[in-house]
């Protein structure tokens, strides 16, 4: 399928998950009402094709910026909100750079959108601890619940991720970019129910948008911390993270000292402003918060808030060509630094680096798709990486990769 809605009749082999960023009072009670999916390369504005979708099906996504939180009617059968997935490679064309090498998870769309009603009792389609009915169109594929992960594969050794780096600093020692994200990606094989492992993910503690979503022949699962955008009581709000050390004492004042990682999370959050300052009808952008350190598993993160007051007319899809792809995953200037990442990164990006999170009837909340991973038929799909600056070394770039991967190895491995 190219783009369009689904019916639910055609997602009968998908179980009804918890959707990353829902809010509490809903969970438990979704029920899938119609599908939206775009693959990239099917042409047209996936901005424009996904906000007349959910326009289309009772979501005031035209005009969200003066909506104030507010309490619905919950009863079932009424309209609860959407999950959506935006990819990097989607955001990409939203910006209009170059996407870069193709998914390694091709049967994920590129823009997945989910409306949902409330009802009584969720949509469950499959009998946990059973069998696990491998997501696609012909439900036919019946696999044992019991799950096995095999080894992992990396798409680049940390030689060449080193090599990349300092690919990036000769870049920057050029004047092309002043920082850049480089992101690798690891594959293994798995046999079995992948979702529970999927749930451990979702459930890592930190997780702001922890939930699981899937489709026909894919599922994905996330545990980021990352806000990419919010929209609440008339503001709109960007947390951008950058900058990353062990969850210690000595990790908490290293972070706090380091004069590169205040700088590269400096650099972003003046890409982030500038992203906010140009959406139509914003006031003035501030810094709400800047380098504070919030903990996600056992790292310290540099988190700033950064937001604006909405003055006048904000639709979705103006809000997604600003802010897609984020810029902590990008890096500055945003379109030199996606080419470089076009050049340098073996592997796309798939399901990583995107926008991924809720639309309510009176608020948007989507996170920054890291520490996100993905299942096919038979496959297991990570990413992790860091932004890169003049002063990054090698050596450090690679083993911090590394430490952010490893929470969700761990997650998907435990069962």
């Amino acid at each position: 399928m190219v783009h369009g809605t689904t019916s639910l009749g055609h997602l009968h082999s998908r179980r009804i998950d918890v959707p990353p960023g829902s809010p509490a009072s809903c969970q438990g009670r979704h029920r899938a009402s119609a599908i939206f999916s775009w693959f990239a390369g099917a042409g047209g504005d996936p901005a424009e094709l996904v906000s007349g979708f959910l326009a289309g099906n009772g979501l005031d996504v035209r005009n969200i910026g003066r909506t104030v939180t507010q309490v619905h009617p919950s009863g079932d059968g009424t309209l609860c909100g959407a999950a959506l997935y935006v990819s990097a490679a989607a955001g990409c064309v939203m910006a209009g750079a170059d996407p870069g090498r193709p998914s390694p998870v091709p049967g994920v769309p590129d823009v997945y959108a989910v409306v949902y009603e409330h009802a009584e009792s969720p949509d469950v389609r499959d009998t946990p601890g059973e069998t696990y009915l491998v997501p696609g169109a012909s439900g036919t594929n019946r696999m044992p619940a019991s799950w096995t992960l095999g080894p992992w594969t990396s798409s680049w050794s940390p030689a060449e991720h080193a090599a990349a780096v300092q690919a990036v600093r000769e870049a920057i020692g050029r004047g092309d970019v002043y920082q850049t994200n480089v992101v690798g990606h690891l594959i293994a094989p798995y046999t079995g129910d992948p979702w529970p492992a999927l749930r451990r993910v979702a459930a890592l503690p930190g997780a702001r948008y922890g939930g699981v979503l899937g489709g026909d022949g894919w599922a994905l699962a996330t545990a980021t911390p990352e806000t990419l955008v919010e929209v609440r009581d008339g503001r709109v709000i960007t947390r951008p993270i950058k900058g990353t050390r062990p969850a210690t004492a000595s990790g908490r004042r290293e972070l706090l000292a380091s004069r590169k990682e205040r700088a590269e999370h400096v650099m972003i959050v003046d890409l982030e402003r500038n992203d906010l300052a140009r959406l139509p009808g914003v006031g003035p952008v501030r810094v709400d918060e800047l380098f504070a350190v919030r903990r996600w598993v056992d790292l310290w993160q540099a988190e700033s808030v950064v937001s604006a007051p909405i003055t006048g007319r904000l639709g979705l899809a103006d809000l997604l060509r600003a802010v897609c792809p984020g810029g902590s995953v990008t890096g500055a200037p945003k379109l030199a630094a996606l080419a470089e990442i076009a050049r340098l990164e073996p592997v796309g990006r798939g399901v990583s680096m995107g926008a991924l999170g809720w639309i309510g009837t009176g608020h948007l909340d989507l996170g920054l798709s890291i520490r996100t991973v993905a299942v096919d038929g038979q496959r297991v799909h990570a990413w992790a990486g860091g932004g890169i600056t003049w002063d990054s070394d090698p050596d450090a770039e690679v083993a911090e990769a590394a430490a952010k991967a490893a929470p969700i190895r761990a997650a998907l491995q435990s069962g």
